[in-house]
């Protein structure tokens, strides 16, 4: 019998501080950078957004992946293009991220989700979406760990 499998994975980072660096010029050609840094290691970007401090990945891993490495390497490069291609020298990703699991049924929603960041954050920081996420998916945290 061969072994089937889809998984599907909603991923948030944030810059270091939750700093507001991501600029809206220059966002569209970082998602695309992050969604081939994913392929580039076997996965399947789906929707990849955010807003000006923080990114959301929707991607599909196989079960062979070690998700902590394919995040170190999409931290890792991004940094260097955003490093070389915008001017600031210094930026610095968030250490961790959070990382939760999407049933097929949702795959399509939470797409449509990270397509709508820009209008989402009007009405909501990212402190209080990471919250809201967290506490939905029953994670334990502590807050002084929260960016």
């Amino acid at each position: 019998m061969s072994t089937y499998f889809k998984l599907h994975y909603h991923i948030v980072f944030a810059t270091k501080n939750r700093i507001p660096c991501l600029d809206k010029a220059w966002r569209p050609q970082l998602w695309e950078y992050i969604g081939g840094a994913v392929k580039g290691q076997n996965g399947v970007p789906h929707g990849i957004g955010g807003f000006n401090d923080h990114v959301h990945m929707l991607i599909d891993l196989r079960p062979t992946h070690v998700l902590a490495e394919m995040m170190r390497e999409v931290k890792r490069s991004s940094t260097d293009w955003i490093r070389t291609h915008t001017g600031l020298r210094t930026f610095q990703w968030q250490e961790g991220y959070g990382a939760f699991t999407v049933g097929w049924r949702e795959k399509d929603i939470i797409k449509r989700y990270i397509a709508d960041q820009e209008a989402h954050h009007d009405k909501k920081t990212f402190h209080e979406e990471y919250l809201a996420m967290l506490k939905e998916a029953g994670v334990d945290f502590d807050l002084k760990y929260l960016p």
